[in-house]
């Protein structure tokens, strides 16, 4: 198996637009209309296809584009021992919208579950892959469990305890995915975008600036252990964002005030939200470990179809590079195209245009998209 020493240099966050005919399946199981036999046959070939575009438009690490799930985050999170989805009494805010009534919340110790779905759904992915590419994981972060409104100070008292055994339940679960075939997986967290010094919109998620500092410490500290130990040839990565529903945000601000920690982490890859100017500019890159990890810098953006101008995308490249060695970047969009099942708001076809440009700009810059 080739190892994955960093992300490709065209690359991807994962998720994908999905298709009508699986939007339409899935609210028919929901009514009842067809048993979850049917649903998952739906899910497998439309999974197919998109490995196969995937390959066409010239990516190397392929995703199931997250078809299976109807959130990001919560999915994997609710499938964990000791943490459980709920119907919330609001959604998320996001810019101008909420998304639909759901979170999760601890109701016991948090845990290692051995039969969490999302390994059967990788085993398929990469069967099907079969070395054409690199079968490519994307989770949330361990620190998606630290937010205000997620703790439970009744089950546990003390944070470090509860870090502990989030951290320890990552592990384990890192370490399934390694031996069911993963070599690269990312860990996506808008945790570290809530501790910037800029806004959000989300209730309950408020911090004063020393409980932020507080956070960034902890935040660090918990990826770490995370990964700690782990095969030196599996390639695990972050992507920071600031909120990606339905061609929306949710927090704005620079990287500054979190890049001192966030940077510390021990990861092969950043994936950097860099579309607009709400992430900032590239200073907080002088922050960067040199010659250990890649800046996969998301100046692609997920949330329209337009293309960028190539000249305004190699004129950022050259910006970075005040910071970053051109060796140490990679390219990517900001975020994935359908972080919830409901999508951003453009064509599938304008999402496949907008990756084989991704590719296209690497090759340019690169020499290779690989």
């Amino acid at each position: 198996m080739t190892v994955i020493h960093r992300p490709f240099r065209a690359d991807h966050v994962g998720s994908l637009l999905r298709p009508d005919r699986l939007k339409e399946a899935r609210q028919d199981y929901k009514n009842k209309v067809i048993d979850a036999q049917t649903l998952k046959a739906i899910e497998d070939e439309e999974i197919e296809h998109i490995i196969e575009k995937q390959l066409e438009v010239g990516l190397h690490s392929i995703t199931d584009g997250e078809f299976r799930r109807s959130w990001w985050h919560f999915d994997f999170l609710e499938n964990l021992d000791g943490v459980q989805g709920f119907t919330s009494e609001h959604g998320l805010e996001f810019e101008g919208v909420e998304t639909r009534n759901h979170n999760v919340k601890i109701v016991d110790k948090v845990a290692f579950n051995p039969n969490h779905p999302h390994f059967e759904h990788f085993q398929f992915l990469h069967e099907k892959v079969n070395g054409r590419g690199t079968s490519k994981v994307s989770i949330p972060s361990p620190n998606q469990l630290f937010h205000p409104n997620i703790l439970n100070e009744t089950i546990y008292p003390d944070i470090e305890a509860y870090s502990h055994d989030v951290a320890k339940a990552y592990h384990d679960s890192l370490l399934k995915f390694y031996e069911l075939g993963a070599r690269y997986i990312q860990l996506d967290d808008v945790y570290w975008a809530n501790l910037t010094s800029g806004t959000q919109k989300t209730r309950g998620r408020d911090r004063s600036e020393a409980e932020k500092e507080n956070a960034r410490q902890l935040a660090l500290r918990v990826v770490n252990e995370a990964v700690q130990g782990l095969p030196e040839d599996l390639l695990i990565t972050t992507h920071v964002c600031r909120g990606n529903y339905q061609s929306t945000w949710a927090i704005s601000g620079g990287y500054e005030p979190v890049a001192p920690y966030l940077f510390q982490e021990n990861l092969g890859g950043f994936f950097l939200e860099y579309d607009d100017d709400r992430s900032g500019d590239f200073e907080p890159l002088r922050y960067f470990p040199k010659d250990k990890s890649a800046a996969v810098l998301g100046l692609f953006t997920s949330k329209t179809g337009e293309l960028e101008d190539k000249n305004a995308i190699l004129k950022r490249i050259e910006e970075a590079q005040q910071y970053v060695d051109l060796d140490q970047i990679c390219l990517s969009p900001q975020c994935g195209f359908a972080s919830t099942e409901e999508g951003n708001k453009l064509t599938e076809d304008a999402q496949w245009k907008k990756l084989a440009y991704v590719v296209e700009i690497a090759k340019e810059v690169f020499g290779t998209a690989k």
